[in-house]
Formats: structure tokens, sequence, C-alpha cells
């Protein structure tokens, strides 16, 4: 019941029934602050602004809008080529002096109903002017292109919405503007384009709409007052963001500066702001998840004598909700409003960096791995040897009978010592032979008695796998160069010439008679090489017992230059300093440990006692 009563209502005073609007209990808006301003024979369009969604909403409630004539208080109602009424507009084709006064629009709802008050003025034309009494006052900048805005746009806008055709014709003073004659140019959205102010234009202009409504030809005009001015602020020019796309990583934080540049003389009245997507403007300028800074400008006089102008959008980190959107940046002045966008969309996995990284790694692994094989190159052979030996053929079969041969200088030789000696028969033997199991041929210890220097040293020499040739600095030097030496080492051997070769023999009970000379070492090192560096079939281990200058060096046989260049030497001096150094009293300064550097050098070059033939022979033997 209660709606149909509310129905019965809301017909009744659709109709009029009512005694009059001024007896209807309405929400009363008063006086609507803008007026219209005409002159008798133009068009007046008057709008009620009631239909607003700060009034009601009006998409989901109906509406009805009626205009009455606040001096009579009857309903405003179409006349023939002089009022017409369409919903929130009441128009006057051809304006009269009468017609001034105020006009009531009422909007009544199914519940409620609001009123409103609209002021029409009609005044008579100035008397020898072509312009309007009232007149708008617009700035055009001097020596440079501006425009004059026509105030008819709202006219315009509601024509459209009839889809009703209209002409704008422009004035100056009383003549008429051709468009595109002279510095004049009729724009889009009734501006007026003129291209390089002068003084001069300081003047009246005039524009007029006309158009077709109600089968009524009409217009309305509009003047406006041009004042030249020096001062002046062009359109703003948005240098970034350039309507692009960028790619952040999520999680990051991230900022855009919007750059505007406004070419003016003066402070220009421009302000900035962002936006992201259509509507939502950002205005939080305190720091958040996603915020703006305070503008800032700066002042250019070249090229262009302008202000720049730029603020920061900024995120303390990005989430998945801020991709995909458009962030655009607002200048908006007096001459519109210009922006720019950009797009944010998240980043690209970036392959690139973990590739370099493993690249990287494996690089820097490489390298580290070269420099430790380097330098601990003899420790991991060795070790890798004593670990898996079944990798390795056993040297028990390849018909050898000594792991090496030991040469070093003879009694009666140049270069002989009891050091070396001493060396040679107890040192190396306690060693390579007692700590590490290797079987060496040694002169002067393993000598069959009667045998021939020439037979020994080539038979027993084919029978070893290695040469030891130990040496000290005048171990390879003539006789002629070591007189002295020679003549004191006669004081202890006996020689059969002048020239000191002798031949060895031995008697029945296998002890030497007579002690060999330099001959042995000689035919030692020349059949060493032969085979070392001619026929390839013999591995030479040079170990150096004290240390050799380049003066002493450059007196030894090329051959054994050549050999110490290309594979080096095993210094024992070396090893010796060390463990002097080192304070070693127990062997009166020589180490005899094999985990010593100089031990661990031999052995590394060494032949691999392995065990994989071995096996493979007991396996087929049983």
């Amino acid at each position: 019941m209660g709606q149909q009563s509310t129905t019965v209502v809301f017909l009744l005073g659709l109709f009029g029934i009512c005694a009059g609007f001024e007896q209807e209990n309405c929400t009363d808006y008063k006086l609507q602050f803008e007026r219209v301003f005409s002159v008798p024979g133009d068009t007046a369009m008057l709008n009620s602004t009631l239909v607003s969604p700060d009034v009601f909403d009006f998409t989901a409630v109906p509406y009805n809008v009626t205009w009455y004539d606040s001096k009579t208080g009857r309903e405003m109602s179409e006349q023939s080529g002089r009022i017409l009424v369409k919903g929130e507009t009441l128009w006057f084709l051809k304006l009269q002096l009468d017609d001034s006064g105020e006009y009531v629009s009422i909007l009544r709802t199914p519940s409620r109903c609001y009123r409103l008050a609209t002021e029409l003025v009609v005044e008579p034309p100035v008397p020898g002017e072509c312009g309007r009494p009232r007149k708008a006052l617009q700035t055009l900048t001097n020596t440079v292109t501006d425009m004059l805005n026509c105030p008819l746009k709202d006219y315009i806008g509601t024509l459209d919405g009839y889809n009703v055709t209209s002409r704008i014709t422009w004035y100056r003073g009383c003549e008429p503007i051709v468009d595109g004659v002279g510095r004049y140019t009729y724009m889009d959205s009734a501006k007026l384009k003129i291209d390089g102010v002068e003084r001069n234009n300081n003047s009246s202009y005039t524009c007029t709409l006309t158009f077709t409504l109600g089968g009524v030809t009409g217009s309305v005009s509009e003047t406006i007052e041009a004042w030249v001015s020096d001062k002046y602020s062009l359109t703003p020019e948005v240098h970034e963001p350039a309507n692009e796309v960028i790619k952040a990583p999520m999680g990051s934080n991230f900022s855009k500066w919007c750059r505007v540049f406004v070419p003016c003389v003066g402070r220009p009245d421009v302000y900035i702001a962002w936006k992201v997507d259509e509507y939502s403007f950002i205005l939080n300028t305190k720091p958040d998840r996603i915020y703006t800074s305070k503008p800032r400008s700066w002042r250019e006089n070249s090229p262009t004598e302008g202000v720049w102008m730029e603020r920061a959008l900024m995120f303390s980190e990005l989430t998945t909700e801020d991709f995909e959107r458009n962030y655009t940046c607002v200048a908006q002045s007096s001459r519109g409003s210009i922006t720019g966008y950009f797009t944010l969309l998240p980043a690209d996995p970036n392959i690139i960096l973990p590739i370099g990284l493993v690249l990287g790694g494996v690089t820097v692994l490489f390298v580290v791995s070269v420099i430790l094989y380097y330098v601990f190159k003899v420790d991991i052979v060795l070790w890798f040897r004593r670990t898996f030996p079944v990798l390795y053929k056993n040297t028990d079969l390849d018909g050898k009978s000594y792991d090496a041969y030991v040469a070093y200088p003879q009694p009666c030789a140049v270069g002989f010592s009891k050091e070396v000696e001493a060396f040679a028969l107890h040192t190396l033997p306690q060693v390579l032979e007692k700590a590490c199991g290797y079987k060496l041929f040694v002169p002067g210890r393993d000598c069959v008695p009667g045998k021939a220097i020439v037979d020994s040293v080539e038979e027993n020499m084919q029978a070893s796998r290695r040469l030891l040739l130990l040496y000290t600095a005048s171990t390879f030097l003539s006789k002629r160069h070591t007189s002295s030496t020679s003549n004191n080492n006669n004081n202890v051997c006996k020689s059969d010439d002048d020239d000191g070769k002798s031949g060895t023999s031995f008697d029945g009970s296998g002890e030497e008679e007579e002690v060999c000379s330099d001959t042995r070492q000689q035919l030692e090192c020349v059949t060493a090489m032969h085979r070392a560096l001619l026929e390839g079939s013999l591995k030479v281990i040079l170990v150096e017992l004290e240390q050799i200058s380049p003066a002493q060096l450059a007196l030894f046989p090329e051959s054994v230059r050549h050999l110490r260049k290309k594979q080096g030497a095993v210094c024992r001096w070396k090893n010796l300093k060390s463990s002097r150094t080192r304070g070693d009293e127990e062997t009166g300064g020589q180490d005899l440990s094999t985990s010593s550097r100089f031990w661990k050098e031999i052995r590394y070059r060494m032949p691999v006692r392995g065990k994989r033939a071995a096996e493979k022979t007991a396996l087929l033997n049983f």
C-alpha cells in the first residue's frame, strides 16, 4: 500500500494536479550561482544541474524535470519557434527583453522532489558595438602563435547530443574572420589560432554558433576581450615518460620521473600529477609503498626560455598488482592537459647473470685447479699412484732389472768428492731402496768383477728404466780446466797414463785393484744423452747436488744444458738449505724423509710400480 500511494503522489505531481509548484515540499537549492546572459534575437540555453549524483542516484531512480516561470508560476511549455523544453534543458530560440527573469526547474522522483532556480538576463546591445555587452577576458602572448577559446563549448556539447549540426563563425570587431586567410585559422574545439601575435591584436573577438533546432535556425554569440602580454606560458611538453614500456623485477624498489618543460616568460601556472590507469590519481607524498615526491622546478634560458618541472613516482616494493598497468603523468595548465605514460611489466628472467656466474665459476675453478695442480702436481701424482696402483702396469714385467742407473763422479774423475760418493752409495739407497722399494744400480757398489767398463755401462744402463745423473759444478769440466783438482785426485788414485784414462780390472776375490778414472763418467754421460735425446729409450733424471752459476753452466756439455732446460733438474742443494734452516741436527742437515720436496720430485720422476699387469698374469696362470 505504501508503494502504491507514493506512485499516486508522483503521478499527481507529474500532471500538475497540485495547486502550484510553490506549495510542494521540495528540497530547495535556491538560485543557481551562474547566470545566463544574452541579447534579444539570440538563443539561450538554461540547464538544470539537479540531475547529478550529488543530488540523487539518477541512474537507478526514475525522475521527471518540469520548468516553471517564477513570475507567473505557470509551467513552461513549448511555443512554436520560441520555446523548446528538452528534459532538464530549457531553450529560448528567439529571445525578447521581457524574457529576463528566474526560471525554476523541479525534479520529481517517486519519493522526493528538488527545486533549483536559474536566472536569465537579456540585455540590449551597446549602440555602435558589434559585440555582446558581457565580454570574457583572455590573454594572448606577444610574438608567438596563440589561440582564443570560444566560451560556447556547453552549447556545442548539448547540440552534439541531439545530433544537431552546428557551425562557428569568428569576428574581429564587426569584421568576419575568414578561415585560413592571413594569420587566422579555425581549429577544432571552437578555437581560433593566431600566428605571430602582435600588439595590434588587442581587440574584441566574437564567436557565433549557428544551428537549427526545432525547425528554427538560431544562433548564440560570445565576445572575448583579447589582451596581448609579453609574459606567456605555452603548452607544456612532457619529455618523460615517453609512452614507453618499462620492465622491473618483482619485489624491487622502483622510481620514475615525470619531466615537463613549459616554454614561458614568467612563472607558469602548471600542475603535475601522477595517476594510475584512467582515473585514480596518486596523491600521497609521504613514504608509503606507492607515493610521489614533491614537485620541483628550475629555469632554463637557452636554447628555449622556460621552466623545467619534475615529479617522481616511487614504489618501495613492486608487487603483482603493480604490473600490467599504465602510469600517466598529467601536466595541467590553462592551455590544456598534456600526458605521458609508461606501462610497467615484470622483468624477464635474467639468464645472463646465472650463465655468467656459472661460466665465471667454472673459469675460476679451472684457473684455481691449474694453479693448484702446478703447485701441488708432484703431491697429487704421488697420491694418485699410491691410491690407484691398479691403473698402472707392473714394471717388473718389462724386462728391466733396475729402476734406475746411478751415474756420479767416480774417484779420480773430475768433480769427485766424498760427499757426492756418500750420497750415491748411502743416502740414495737408504731412501729409494729401503724406504721406497726401488732397485738401483750404483757403480762402485754393484759392479761385476772382471767386466770391462764399456760393457758394464752399456749392459746395466740398458737394463735400467731411468738414469739418475748426479752432478756438481765441476762434474763436466775437463782436466785442463781443473788441473789442480786432478793433481789432488792423483794422490788417491792410480793412473795408467797421463791423459787420465785407465782401465779397471778385478782379482778373483772380487776386490777392485785399481780405482776407475773419469772414463766411466764420460762414457755414462755420452751413453745416457745418446739414449735420452736421440733414441728416446731412456729417461734421464738430473740431480743437481750444488748450486750452479750461469758461468759454470756455460761450461757444461750442450746436451746436458739442453736436457736441463727442457725438463729441469731436481736440486738437492735447495733441500739442504731448507733442512739446515729448520735445524735438522739428527741428519747433519740432510733431510732423509720421503715427504721432503726433493725426495718427492725424485719419486715423481721415477718409474711407477703398478699392479695391473701382475694381477692379469696371475689370473691367467690360475
